[in-house]
């Protein structure tokens, strides 16, 4: 158990950052950008090679936000602004709960799970928030050709703290988006240092915007690597992971905080800012392996042992319930949360993950099925609109012989189905148990 009742948790959700990025998974200046400060990270702490997400941006975030998983919350896809969408009031975020335990809240980024009173950030337990409501390609709005702002909301950047309305600070342009970063960075440091200042233990949500379309550089970095915006833009993430962990040291409050950096989706996949998986096929917004793979890196000195690697299958899910465990606080009790908790395998105490597989959704459609070494495909698409569509009979892969899911081999191994499929079974009863909340419901 935490040696501090309530420890500080820092959480740092780089956007769209593939598995073979940082120089810690065997990117770094293979790919033109060295990460010297993420890759400290891992020296320092326990880095996941099977840390699993949800294949766009929503879905993950209200995985992360709610322990459960998106077909339960409608949480299914970014939808264009003017529409419903995001998580329903009904839903018990992680802020809300560690609020309830006393923590100073804040979210400094991308928010992309309600846009309108009532489901920002600050209505959501953050105590204040200042970043997007949405998602980032808005920024290129104002600069297309034949943009028309009659008939498409203005993207803003926008701003507000717990029990007032939020506001609009200001367009979110190409030049706003190159400097955003660096202002959330400054405005999560000076949180920081607030909440110590006030003796409150602290939850930081910092969902940077790097790398997500259009990935452009601050001024200040471009141009900094010869390699084009994209490396530059890496560059800038390392740097500002860096400007955080170095805020932390200095107020000598490193031992006292949970910081974990990960990524919310696999790599871009749109030219001129397409990234890689490293080892693992495809992209985000399919089912294959570079898609639910993302890099994952957790420190907490004293606590976690430094320079520890492992393959064990950890789900985006399992984050509400291992930080609320963290934090002391009850998970709620009148609802499935698929969350389980992983603080004793982070801690060392297990060296097993206390999770075995999961079912991958994209939009309504089971897609897949991830359990201990193998991937269940019941569709097939290993690129984007690429796909042959529901398979009459599913495609199996050994994801440890075969990482790239390059060879079927259920004729082989036809008794994998039975726990998956008895996984599948018991999610479903769970549905019918608890209804879904359909995409676009409103509160």
């Amino acid at each position: 158990m935490p040696a501090s009742a309530s420890p500080n948790i820092v959480l740092i959700l780089a956007d769209n950052l593939g598995w073979g990025e940082l120089g810690c998974y065997g990117g770094g200046a293979l790919r033109g950008a060295p990460t010297p400060n993420i890759d400290a990270l891992a020296e320092q702490g326990l880095l996941l090679q099977n840390f699993n997400v949800e294949s766009d941006c929503v879905p993950t975030r209200s995985a992360l936000m709610s322990g459960r998983h998106p077909i339960r919350t409608g949480c299914l896809q970014s939808v264009p602004p003017g529409l419903p969408q995001g998580l329903t009031r009904w839903e018990i975020t992680l802020a809300q709960r560690l609020s309830d335990k006393g923590y100073a809240t804040a979210h400094f980024g991308k928010w992309h799970l309600g846009d309108v009173p009532g489901r920002f950030p600050s209505d959501r337990g953050f105590d204040e928030w200042y970043g997007i409501p949405r998602t980032t390609d808005e920024s290129q709005f104002t600069s297309t050709v034949g943009f028309d702002p009659n008939v498409v909301d203005l993207p803003y950047i926008m701003e507000g703290k717990a029990g007032e309305p939020s506001r609009q600070v200001k367009v979110y342009n190409l030049e706003a988006r190159r400097g955003i970063d660096a202002d959330l960075v400054e405005r999560s440091i000076d949180f920081m240092q607030r909440s110590a200042s006030a003796g409150k233990p602290f939850f930081l949500y910092l969902p940077l915007v790097h790398l997500h379309f259009p990935t452009l550089p601050h001024p200040d970095f471009a141009g900094r690597t010869g390699a084009g915006d994209f490396a530059d833009s890496m560059v800038e993430m390392d740097h500002r992971v860096g400007q955080v962990v170095e805020a932390l040291e200095g107020m000598g409050l490193a031992k006292d905080t949970f910081l974990i950096f990960c990524s919310d989706n696999g790599p871009e996949f749109r030219a001129p800012y397409r990234g890689t998986a490293g080892p693992w096929t495809g992209t985000y917004h399919t089912a294959m392996e570079g898609s639910l793979r993302v890099p994952f890196i957790a420190r907490w000195p004293d606590r976690i042992a430094a320079g520890r690697i492992s393959n064990e299958i950890v789900h985006v899910t399992d984050l509400y319930t291992t930080l609320l465990r963290v934090a002391g606080a009850a998970l709620p009790d009148d609802r499935p949360i698929d969350g389980v908790d992983q603080l004793p395998f982070f801690l060392g105490e297990e060296n097993k993950s206390a999770r075995e597989g999961f079912p991958f959704y994209i939009k309504n459609e089971l897609r897949a099925v991830k359990w201990r070494d193998w991937k269940l495909h019941f569709f097939w698409e290993p690129a984007v609109n690429e796909g042959k569509g529901k398979l009459e009979s599913p495609y199996l892969f050994n994801i440890t012989r075969d990482p790239k899911e390059e060879t079927d081999v259920l004729v082989y191994n036809t008794w994998v189905l039975g726990p998956v499929l008895k996984l599948v079974k018991a999610f479903q009863d769970s549905v019918k148990q608890h209804p879904n909340t359909p995409p676009g419901e409103l509160d």
